[in-house]
């Protein structure tokens, strides 16, 4: 067996991973890479390996970085199955239309600034039709059951709490006599987090391949000190009439943000502020949720049966048309601007950051993790100028993070889960995260574990197993 990494070794982004066998070639993954724009450019044209030879794509979850290049493979002649959950199938679908749609309109814009001062036009990475291509090669399969990928080659999903639908993939790889397990955690959820069950115990494996995108630090808010922090944020914003501005991935984090806010409301803790959510897909994608309460925690749960829709209330809209998310821009606060993309490489956030981030009685409220070279990245970093749209646009906003709403483990997570597998895996591949929070993690791993094998894969690098 072999595997190599053409995507997220040593970042955040664009997870591909390809394991290959005698007679079998599965691909785990296929994301789109986010960050500078050449390089983005590139990366997410020429994925490192050729589609066509491709036998199947197993998919942990629906996020971007994860599905966002499959129309890729379809454009390129890949011709196998892309096995998913249910709720991940449905969400990628609506997630890779927005993510054709977004790229035309952005390409568009640019290309309108820049055919201006004489510059080439940028392409869309793929567009609807490619998106259709490859969602009629989805299959769905619920958590536990076996899927035949290849000769000799089986998989399974099992929970990984991060988002609706996520799982951790288990390949099985049985050949004269002797079998080999992969596990890989995709992205790994946190324990007593609200809407979603916990991530399953892991299964046994010989190899892990694990995310580390928090491998260095511990997440800080939780609980009553989360919510109090929210709480001054929106009692700000009403004082000042300042508008807070969210930008959330449209799955997950932006249904979270919806309950907490009604849980401070419901508690008199705040009155309500009207909260916009300027997104198609978040409205498609808080449907989808409410058609899978198999992926729901118990609370959740109850919350539906006592109080019907936790998505619902009279002071939250959902923003479908362009002339209403433009009039948004010349509304005055207090408001709430819950807009996708989450790393603001994207979408209408930027729309929203560009007339709002001048304004200093207004606030971007960073909840979900920022990738190097992103504008979000930008901002947490506390720039002073940032670019929007290529345009370096002066920051007067305040700039608030709230790590604990991240639906990503943190380290103490991420070590746990290891120490869970019985018996240990010889080896560990350490992705999806920056190099310093990779090695930092591989490290302490490392140290519980003087046994394993423990690597940092560099992207383009194969390993054989």
């Amino acid at each position: 067996m072999i595997i190599s990494f053409h995507g997220a070794a040593r970042s955040v982004t664009g997870s591909r991973h390809l394991i290959q066998t005698p007679g079998c070639r599965v691909l785990l993954d296929c994301g789109l890479f986010q960050g500078r724009r050449q390089e983005a450019d590139r990366r997410n044209r020429v994925l490192g390996f050729d589609p066509k030879a491709v036998d199947a794509v197993i998919l942990s979850h629906a996020h971007i970085d994860h599905s966002g290049a499959l129309p890729v493979l379809a454009k390129h002649g890949f011709a196998g199955k892309v096995h998913v959950t249910p709720a991940t199938g449905d969400l990628t679908k609506v997630m890779l239309e927005d993510s054709a749609r977004i790229q035309e309109s952005d390409c568009a814009y640019v290309n309108k600034q820049e055919g201006r001062k004489g510059h080439r036009c940028l392409r869309p990475f793929y567009d609807i039709d490619d998106v259709r291509a490859i969602v009629r090669r989805f299959t769905g399969t619920r958590y536990g059951d076996a899927i035949k990928v290849g000769p000799r080659m089986s998989a399974s999903f099992h929970e990984a709490g991060h988002i609706l639908g996520s799982a951790a993939i288990r390949l099985t790889y049985a050949a004269r006599g002797n079998t080999t397990t992969v596990l890989f955690t995709g992205d790994l959820g946190r324990p007593r987090m609200p809407v979603l069950r916990d991530p399953a115990e892991p299964p046994a494996c010989d190899v892990l391949i694990i995310e580390s995108t928090y491998g260095d630090r511990l997440h800080e808010e939780v609980g009553e000190a989360l919510k109090t922090k929210a709480e001054q944020l929106l009692t700000r914003a009403r004082m000042n009439r300042g508008k807070i501005i969210v930008p959330a991935f449209a799955v997950g984090r932006t249904q979270e943000l919806v309950m907490r806010i009604k849980e401070l409301v419901r508690e008199g803790r705040i009155d309500p502020v009207p909260i916009y959510i300027d997104s198609p897909l978040a409205a498609k994608a808080t449907e989808i949720f409410r058609r899978h309460p198999e992926c729901y925690d118990e609370e959740t749960l109850r919350t539906f049966a006592a109080e019907g829709d936790p998505f619902a209330a009279r002071y939250i809209r959902y923003v479908s048309s362009v002339e209403e998310s433009k009039q948004l821009n010349a509304m005055k606060g207090p408001c709430v601007i819950i807009a996708s993309s989450g790393m603001c490489e994207g979408g209408r956030v930027l729309h929203h950051l560009k007339h709002a981030i001048q304004d200093e009685a207004n606030i971007i409220a960073i909840v979900g993790f920022q990738a190097e070279h992103t504008l979000g990245r930008k901002l947490v970093e506390g720039w002073d100028v940032v670019p929007i749209f290529g345009v370096p646009t002066p920051r007067r906003a305040q700039v608030v993070r709230f790590n604990g709403l991240s639906a990503h483990a943190d380290r103490h997570d991420l070590l746990a889960y290891v120490r869970s597998i019985k018996p240990a895996p010889a080896k560990v591949f350490v992705v999806h995260g920056e190099e310093k929070q990779a090695f930092s993690l591989a490290a302490a791993i490392m140290a519980e574990h003087p046994r394993i094998d423990v690597i940092v894969p560099e992207r383009g690098s194969s390993h054989e197993i």
